[in-house]
Formats: C-alpha cells, structure tokens, sequence
C-alpha cells in the first residue's frame, strides 16, 4: 500500500480493509454513538455496544440513531464490570479491537490488564497521538503522550517499537523516528539525549528493527529540513521525521494539545501494546476524533491480521 499522508486518506483506506468489529465500553454518550454509527455507515466497523441498553436507546433517539443496526451487550454493573465484559467480548474472539466509551480511564484500562481475561500480551501499553497538520506533508505520530510518565530506556524501546509498527499500518515502509530533546547534540547533563544517543545506536546495530532512528533532535530539526541545515544536522532522518518519541509526558502532553488547539488539524488516538488496538480517547473529544481513532485501529488491526 501507498503510505497515507493524511486522516482523510485513512478513512479511504478503513473502507476498503474494514470493517472490523468493535467492542465499546460504556457506549453511552451521543459523540460515540454518533461515531460508531458514522464508522459503520462508512463500512469502516461494526460495533458491539455494552453498558446499560436503556440509557443508549434514550441518548440513540435524541440524537437519530438506529441501535436495531448494533449488537446491544446489557451490563448494568460499575465501571470497572462493564469494562471487563467490553473486555470479553475481545478475548472470546468476538470482536477485533476495544474502544473507550463514557468510562472513566483507569477503570477502562484495568479491564485491559485484568490477569484472567485482559488483553495483556507481556509489552508495555504505550499511547500515540495521530496528527495531521495542516502545513506538513505527512502524519506524524507523537509517542507517549499520556501514559508512560518518565519511560527509562528500555520503556522507550517498547514505545518505538509499538508505534512503529502503528506507522507501517499506514504505509510507512520505513518509518522515520526523532527522538526528541530541547538539542540537538548529546549533554551528560540532560539524561534524554544520552537515551537517544543509545537509541541511535541499538538501530544500528539491529537492536530495533523496521527504522531508522536519529537524535537528540530538536523539534525543529526533526520536522523542517531548512532548519537541520542551518544547524548542520545531516541525516535521514531530521526534516522528514514520522515518528516523534518525546522524552517524558509533560513534553507529549503539551506537544499534543498544542498541536490540537493552536492549529488546524485532525487528531486520532490509540493505546498501543495490547492484543488489539484499544481505542482511547478523552470523553471531551468529538465524534470525528473518535471516528478517526476507530479508522486507525481498524488500519493496525487489519496488518496485524496480515504481519502474524
């Protein structure tokens, strides 16, 4: 496949691939109904909707929505009941990938690692932000923005690796990661960039594998090929970066939401790491963000069923 240089393009690429079957934890709120029917009007996913049905009908009518068109899972139990049979629902080979709905986010995720029937596969959960921004010729994914809190070296592999894995879903070949620091040249006296000097150099040596990897680099440099050549900054990476892996998630906190209130852009979000894609998103977020995370797991969930 092409590599998807825009969410508008990934939609495209969600039709033709999907659809793939959705579990929603807690589906009852009107921006996930609306982007469950939206992906499924699409041929994009087809959605199992657990929580309370009664609530769903009530939100469905409200707002147009036909839940004859959804299988209806009815658990009436706490947050944490309902995220585990959402959770179920995956694990008994019913659906392809999870999504949060209007439940809080640990409950959600201790559904997700539960020891008994959780999605736990043994790597690090990582999260990733999906932007396309207006200006620049391509989606850029930014690593961890809102789960891993100081990741250490070996969490930072696991990130990289999850999330480049994600990036080839959507037709990089050989994704491109920045790793991202306040310079561009290795300070003992900043911890990241002596991180990102041994991340250059486990590529190298085959350590991780399926891309190319350069830093410390500042944002700059890692996304405008003028500013790496003022500064001098030769490789393939610095102006052409994909992949953003920042060094803590204040960095990723802000650089995210920064990139979503003060441009214009389109955003999806994901949880990286489980058996499936896991489809998190804030309860704040509209119904597009929502379709457009549904889009992306269905693109990781259908090279998934390809790559194993």
């Amino acid at each position: 496949m092409e590599q998807l240089r825009s969410l508008t393009e990934l939609l495209s690429y969600a039709k033709e691939v999907g659809p793939k079957r959705v579990s929603v934890a807690l589906a009852e709120d009107a921006d996930v109904l609306e982007a469950v029917e939206h992906a499924r009007r699409e041929g994009i996913a087809d959605c199992i909707l657990v929580g309370n049905v009664d609530k769903m009908k009530e939100i469905a009518k409200e707002i147009g929505v036909d839940l004859s068109n959804f299988q209806l899972k009815d658990v009436r139990g706490s947050e944490a009941e309902v995220a585990l049979a959402a959770v179920e629902v995956v694990s008994s080979g019913e659906a392809d990938i999870l999504m949060k709905g209007m439940i809080s986010t640990a409950n959600f995720l201790r559904g997700v690692l539960n020891k008994e029937k959780g999605l736990r596969t043994g790597s690090l959960l990582s999260h990733v932000y999906i932007h396309e921004v207006e200006g620049v010729d391509r989606i850029l994914f930014i690593c961890d923005p809102a789960f891993n809190i100081a990741p250490d070296l070996n969490a930072k592999v696991k990130i990289v690796e999850n999330t480049v894995e994600l990036a080839k879903s959507f037709g990089v070949e050989t994704p491109k990661v920045a790793v991202l620091a306040a310079v561009e040249v290795v300070n003992p006296d900043m911890p990241c960039t002596l991180e990102a000097a041994a991340l250059v150099q486990m590529n190298r040596r085959n350590q991780i594998k399926g891309c190319i990897i350069d830093g410390p680099l500042a944002l700059d440099n890692a996304l405008s090929e003028e500013a790496a050549r003022h500064k001098g900054v030769v490789s393939e990476v610095a102006g052409h970066a994909e992949v953003l892996l920042v060094p803590d998630i204040e960095a990723g906190n802000i650089f995210a939401k920064a990139i979503v209130y003060l441009t214009k852009n389109k955003t999806a979000g994901l949880v990286l790491g489980a058996k499936v894609p896991v489809v998190l998103t804030s309860r704040a977020d509209s119904a597009e963000t929502k379709l457009l995370s549904i889009a992306s797991a269905v693109a990781l969930a259908a090279y998934k069923s390809v790559s194993n």
